[in-house]
This record gives structure tokens, C-alpha cells and sequence, in this order.
């Protein structure tokens, strides 16, 4: 049985079907030689390119997030070093999201996208070998980011600096009372109620200012609610 069949320069041609049909085959079997051709040692050896899921979940409105000139200068950077705060570059860094105005996106997508430019070295690969899609809000990135930046061991070491703090000799009241708002400051998730750490200064103060805090108010410092003794305490370091 004999077909008609179109050559490359597009004239018909009549050639029997058997003849078809193993051309067809022939090009199937180049195809799959091509498909299962052998990989050399070199081809093994060499790196390739792939893709990584991404560890972050952007919302929907991340597709129209535009970046503004000069803003990656402006972030803070955290290596993931020891001496570093995780708190301070979490405040810093939303410092200056706050100064990026995007009418298209909300600030957790603003956030979510630039967080990954102010992490550099040991903080940066943490960052990229979280599991896939496990960060979708800017609160899930700063749990994971004080997770691993603010250890247990961290927490409990500044717990018990709070719980043991004393005022140095000859230290001034205003000073002392700085240094003890940047350990609370430093240290936010403490756990500890107003009353108890209010109690704790006041308590470790010498007895020469601990006096000076009961005359300022008439002996009634210890009659005070939390939050009253706080302003009360930051109108003394103020005035003195």
C-alpha cells in the first residue's frame, strides 16, 4: 500500500507505508538516544544551575512592590554575631521600612521583602536554609529570626542579670537607671511583670538613693501602681 507524503521543499510524493512507518520509528528512536544520551564524568562533576523553593510565602500584593532607589543603603546589616542585638536590628530595620511609602503593598509585604538585604553572612545563610514556604508574615519572620539570634541560653543569661541588678558605686541615679532600661530593652521577651522589675531597681539601689526616692515622693514610692512608679522613676533620672 503506497501513501502520499509532503518532501522538505513541500511537493507530494507517493512511498509505500512500510516505508512511512520506519521512518517514523527511526526519528523516535533519535529522539530517545538523545533523551538517554551518557553523561561523562565532566558532565557529572560540573555544578548546574537549580532553582531553590523560596522559604517565603509573599502575600498577593507582592507583585507590585516596586524597590526605590538608595533604600537597600539605608537598612541596617546583622551578621549573626555574638555581640550583636537581634532586638536593636529588628527596631532599626522597621525604622526604616516606616520611611518607605508604597500605596500598592502593606508594610508586612514591605518588610518581608526587604528584611533579606539587611542579613549578611552567617545571618544570610540561616535565612536561606529555612524550609520552603515557612515564613508567609512579617511576625513568623521575627519569631524564626529571635529563635535563632536569641537563644534560651542569651535569655536566661539577661533574666538573670535583671533579677540580680544592683547599682554601682558611685554610679549616678540617672545613669543607673539607663543601664537598667537598655538590659530591658535588650532583653524584651523577659516574661517579667512592671511591678517585679520596678521592684528589682529599686531594690538594688544604694541606700543612699533608695532614700532620695522615698523623700522625692514623700515616702509614698512604694504606694504607687507599676506604671506610675515607671514615670515616676523616668521624671527623677530626668531632673537629676
Amino acid at each position: 500500500m503506497r501513501v502520499w507524503t509532503r518532501t522538505l521543499s513541500g511537493k507530494l510524493s507517493r512511498k509505500s507505508l512500510f516505508s512511512v512507518e520506519n521512518m517514523a520509528e527511526k526519528d523516535n528512536q533519535s529522539i530517545h538516544n538523545e533523551n538517554n544520551s551518557v553523561r561523562t564524568l565532566k558532565d557529572h562533576m560540573n555544578p548546574t544551575r537549580t532553582s531553590a523553593p523560596s522559604y517565603i510565602v509573599f502575600p498577593l500584593d507582592a507583585s507590585h512592590f516596586n524597590f526605590k532607589l538608595g533604600i537597600i543603603q539605608l537598612l541596617p546589616t546583622f551578621h549573626g554575631l555574638e555581640l550583636e542585638n537581634p532586638y536593636l536590628h529588628l527596631r532599626e530595620f522597621e525604622e526604616v521600612c516606616n520611611i518607605y511609602n508604597d500605596l500598592n503593598c502593606s508594610m508586612n509585604t514591605i518588610r518581608l521583602k526587604l528584611f533579606p538585604f539587611s542579613l549578611k553572612d552567617k545571618a544570610k545563610t540561616w535565612l536561606q536554609n529555612i524550609r520552603s514556604g515557612s515564613i508567609r508574615t512579617w511576625d513568623e519572620m521575627q519569631q524564626q529570626f529571635l529563635k535563632k539570634f536569641f537563644s534560651s541560653h542569651i535569655t536566661n543569661s539577661f533574666k538573670r542579670q535583671i533579677t540580680t541588678f544592683t547599682q554601682k558605686p558611685g554610679e549616678k541615679f540617672y545613669k543607673c537607671w539607663d543601664r537598667y532600661k537598655d538590659l530591658l530593652n535588650t532583653c524584651l521577651h523577659h516574661g517579667f511583670e512592671t511591678w517585679r522589675f520596678v521592684s528589682q531597681f529599686y531594690e538594688g539601689l544604694t541606700p543612699k538613693d533608695m532614700q532620695m526616692v522615698k523623700l522625692m515622693c514623700n515616702g509614698t514610692f512604694e504606694d504607687k501602681d507599676p506604671d506610675e512608679a515607671m514615670e515616676y522613676l523616668d521624671l527623677l533620672a530626668e531632673n537629676a
